[in-house]
């Protein structure tokens, strides 16, 4: 599990804001839609124990849960990211002087960059599972505390964005052609539904802070 959850907030901005390597975009994405599924925690959060949304608590505690989960699941691949980059590079410093070590390198390297991708597009499809709670949440949530619901759902769908970034640009470096048009067609996908669950946990958020 990644260190940098334990580091003061400072040390993580400086982190990402300095010269080396990790925590890089995917990292960063994956830690940005963590803040956004804890707004939907807290949503839920601020729900149970209110008398008046005593008929839908349990459904609240579930959802609740599931964020929870979310934020950890969201931990341990920020962790994965981090280590997939660094096998990366050090694929890439292996050497390449005769063709044995040429071919064994090419081998090696498609195998981290595949790894490189595969973490990425995993982050995002949390991430979609973390707007399908939070439109859920939407609904029943405290209305006093409703518009963070709103929040949770723009920031995890330009999560879910931005993570995807970090597997666009290992595809050009994939030979397998199957592999890279899996990939894309998945990516649409999960691109169209998180902007759909977005919208429609947005709108109905607008709808109840009226």
């Amino acid at each position: 599990m990644s260190e940098i959850y334990d580091f003061p907030f400072r040390k993580v901005v400086a982190a990402a804001a300095s010269d080396a390597p990790t925590p890089g975009g995917g990292s960063v994405s994956a830690l940005v839609g963590t803040l956004g599924v804890a707004m939907t925690a807290m949503v839920g959060n601020l729900t149970v124990g209110k008398p008046q949304y005593l008929e839908v608590e349990p459904e609240v505690k579930q959802i609740t849960g599931a964020a929870y989960f979310i934020i950890n699941k969201l931990e341990k691949l920020m962790a994965a990211d981090i280590a997939a980059f660094g096998k990366f590079i050090e694929v890439f410093r292996l050497p390449k002087k005769t063709d044995d070590e040429k071919v064994k390198r090419e081998e090696m390297m498609q195998k981290a960059l595949k790894a490189a991708t595969d973490t990425p597009m995993e982050i995002a499809r949390v991430l979609l599972e973390a707007l399908k709670i939070t439109g859920r949440l939407a609904k029943l949530g405290n209305k006093m505390a409703i518009s963070d619901a709103g929040v949770a759902a723009y920031v995890c769908e330009a999560a879910l964005n931005a993570v995807l970034l970090s597997a666009d640009i290992n595809l050009p470096l994939i030979k397998d052609e199957h592999y890279v048009q899996n990939i894309m067609a998945e990516k649409e996908q999960l691109i169209s539904k998180a902007a759909d669950f977005k919208e429609q946990a947005v709108a109905v958020v607008r709808e109840r802070m009226k």
